[in-house]
């Protein structure tokens, strides 16, 4: 007598997720494994269907015919698993969701972006990257992000444009006093790469003023820790900037950024649902940014 054979559940989601997603690349960052863990995995599966369920295709694996029945089977017994933990109570079997914004958006727009999401979605569960703005264009297009928003260079960050704003120089306020008398300016920055690292540097180069690094830090709280104690002057936008730092005007110009919206390219109704609160909760908190009073200063030439 035959022994009936039990699919491992875990395989047969990975292959199905990475069909889905294009690529089992996709999979692993969507599912959180290593690659060999996929690797391993779709391995285990040939080994129990006992034929091969992948041929490569270009750079990437497609199912071969024994791989697209397997598929079908897949998503059906896959489908009646999670039927079953939801009817249980079990867990939420449902993909998180995962977004990113840049470290400036995280204290203005994120208790409101997932009080609205949790109106609409609230079973779905939430990742969230306030990382450093240069990553999460790429996160999205790798597959570890399903929407994120950038600063760009105005009409090069790709994506979905959905405001443009200004970038100021900010410093606090009494600093500005020392920082009249000194004839090179001390900056306050990101590590590099940073898109207001190359602002400021540039706007300062092209001015003629002299400049050098005081600071530097991956961390906006950081930053605005540094600022805070006289550090020097840094070139960010007038989104919300920190109690006790203001805005220079009489400084040489720094000029716009985009703020972009990417979604990755196979989002599901899940991922454009955040996406377009995304895009709804900062395109209200520019629009506010622009009627907002900043305190500001005029920054005197030596």
């Amino acid at each position: 007598m035959s022994h009936p054979l039990n699919f491992d559940m875990d395989a047969l989601r990975t292959m199905v997720v990475g069909v889905e997603l294009g690529g089992f690349s996709h999979a692993a960052a969507r599912l959180h494994r290593s690659p060999s863990a996929v690797s391993m995995q779709l391995r285990k599966l040939e080994s129990q269907a006992g034929q091969p369920l992948f041929k490569r295709h270009g750079r990437g694996l497609v199912p071969t015919e024994a791989g697209n029945v397997l598929l079908q089977y897949a998503r059906r017994v896959l489908a009646l698993n999670d039927e079953l933990g939801s009817a249980l109570g079990a867990v939420n079997t449902r993909a998180a969701m995962r977004v990113g914004i840049p470290q400036d958006f995280a204290d203005v727009i994120l208790q409101d972006l997932l009080a609205r999401y949790a109106d609409v979605k609230p079973q779905v569960q939430v990742e969230v990257k306030a990382g450093r703005n240069f990553e999460l264009a790429a996160d999205v297009a790798s597959g570890k992000l399903d929407a994120a928003v950038a600063f760009a260079k105005p009409g090069t960050g790709g994506g979905e444009r959905i405001a443009t704003i200004p970038a100021v120089w900010l410093a606090c306020l009494p600093a500005l006093h020392r920082l009249d008398a000194q004839s090179t300016v001390p900056l306050a920055v990101f590590d590099g790469p940073c898109l207001f690292r190359d602002m400021a540097i540039d706007s300062l180069s092209r001015a003629g003023v002299a400049w050098r690094i005081a600071m530097t830090t991956p961390s906006l709280a950081s930053l605005w820790c540094g600022m805070r104690a006289g550090l020097g002057v840094t070139a960010r936008t007038a989104l919300a900037p920190p109690d006790g730092l203001g805005m220079m005007t009489g400084a040489p110009p720094l000029g716009f950024v985009d703020v972009v919206l990417h979604r990755a390219a196979r989002a599901d109704d899940d991922a454009h649902a955040l996406a377009d609160l995304l895009r709804e909760v900062i395109v209200a908190q520019c629009r506010a940014a622009r009627k907002r009073p900043v305190r500001s200063a005029r920054a005197k030439s030596s």
